[in-house]
């Protein structure tokens, strides 16, 4: 009975995940209608992504770690997802600029409060297995992400407009909400996970940070003695650097390829898709890589192969060739997001709520990502813009460790 709850609450916790980039995979697909019913610039575009990265993760902040765990952050989600569902309906409400701003501006809390909070659950409840779990979790939001665009097309087949996808992303928002709020508490310590207990997982894996109970904040110097020793502060630098090549690449992609390629707006959204749908067979295959390799070793990989499949994506012509490369650059970079953000939590055991509050508090400086793309295409187009994105994997080569000899446990440890 227990075991089919934990189930239950997998399933609702994934489904949180696929709404979440449902929304930005209609953004995605929907943003050149948005930018001509709207008027909108390039610069006001990077500021759409830019503005409420950087003011969303100042309010969600402290999210993480007043949050707790137990039933007190399950109440925290269900809030966080009703302020969710009000902002998306609201992004396909909004008349000008300023209202999408402000709707999008509260989105990110809400995001925040909503997904990552039962994203910090769900790892949590699997101590041994996070790389694995967490590549679930991304297998969920890519589904979702390659929604996005093919609803946009569907719409627009339809004789409809890019608004109504987003109500229809409002009314799925709904569904996972109540997915959520009757599979009771959004907390491995409701319901008993397989595999070994927390403390007997900390011992074997020899963490560097030690685990503790996260009902309360342990002070700030406390908070940042344990970063400190975690060596948290390398894997949350490279999650922001590949979300250049991750997030940010996609927001753009649609505009870059009506630029640069000469794409209409239809066959823009269809290689939003191409991205979305390399990335969700990158998911599936990252799930069995991770069962047989080092994920380190996988990831470094990746970063090598991504060196070189982006510039030639940006120099080769015609749209056919270019959605080639897009989807074997996706396929080269899936590894990135799951495999950074499992070392993460890994790094701290038993401080999900701080890895969160970590995650907002460097997505103040992930914002300037967007707006630097933004300006950059506003001053010398988008083209040299996205040129620019080149030094994305040559820092990642920099900072990712060399893979060891030897299989590693699927519990990262912090320090080599």
């Amino acid at each position: 009975m227990q075991f089919a709850r934990l189930r239950l609450w997998l399933f609702a916790a994934l489904a949180v995940e696929f709404v979440d980039e449902l929304f930005d995979g209609t953004k995605s697909g929907a943003l050149p209608l948005i930018k001509h019913d709207l008027s909108l610039s390039y610069l006001q575009i990077g500021l759409l992504s830019a503005v409420p990265l950087i003011a969303g993760s100042i309010l969600e902040l402290p999210v993480g770690v007043i949050s707790g765990s137990g039933e007190r952050r399950r109440r925290f989600i269900l809030v966080g997802g009703l302020i969710f569902i009000v902002s998306v309906l609201a992004v396909g409400l909004a008349p000008a600029f300023a209202v999408l701003l402000v709707a999008l501006t509260i989105f990110f809390p809400a995001s925040g409060t909503f997904v990552s909070l039962s994203q910090s659950a769900l790892i949590e409840s699997a101590t041994d297995r996070q790389a694995q779990r967490m590549a679930r979790w991304t297998l969920a939001g890519s589904a979702g992400a390659v929604a996005g665009p093919l609803l946009v097309a569907a719409v627009l087949a339809a004789g409809g407009s890019w608004r109504l996808a987003f109500m229809a992303c409002g009314a799925c928002s709904v569904l996972a909400w109540l997915a959520v709020a009757v599979t009771g508490r959004t907390d491995a310590g409701g319901v008993a996970a397989p595999g070994p207990a927390p403390a007997a997982a900390r011992a074997e894996t020899g963490d560097c940070a030690p685990a503790a109970d996260e009902s309360g904040w342990p002070g700030l110097r406390a908070a940042i003695a344990i970063v400190r020793r975690s060596g948290a502060l390398r894997w949350l630098l490279l999650l922001e650097v590949a979300d250049l090549l991750l997030d940010v690449f996609t927001a753009f992609l649609a505009l870059y390829l009506i630029e640069a390629a000469h794409a209409g707006p239809l066959a823009a959204a269809l290689g939003v898709g191409v991205r979305l749908g390399a990335g969700l067979v990158g998911d599936l295959v990252l799930i069995q890589l991770l069962e047989r390799f080092d994920s380190r070793r996988v990831l470094r990989a990746s970063v090598w192969l991504a060196l070189g499949l982006l510039p030639a994506f940006l120099l080769i012509a015609g749209l056919g060739a270019k959605l080639m490369l897009l989807a074997a650059l996706t396929l080269a970079t899936a590894p990135w997001y799951p495999v950074l953000k499992a070392e993460l939590f890994g790094c701290l055991p038993g401080r999900s709520g701080l890895a969160v509050s970590l995650s907002s508090a460097s997505g103040l400086a992930g914002g300037l990502g967007p707006l630097a793309v933004g300006l950059l295409a506003q001053q010398f187009g988008l083209s040299w813009a996205m040129a620019a994105l080149c030094v994305v994997p040559v820092f990642m080569l920099m900072l990712v460790v060399p893979a060891g000899g030897g299989r590693r446990s699927t519990r990262l440890g912090c320090r080599d």
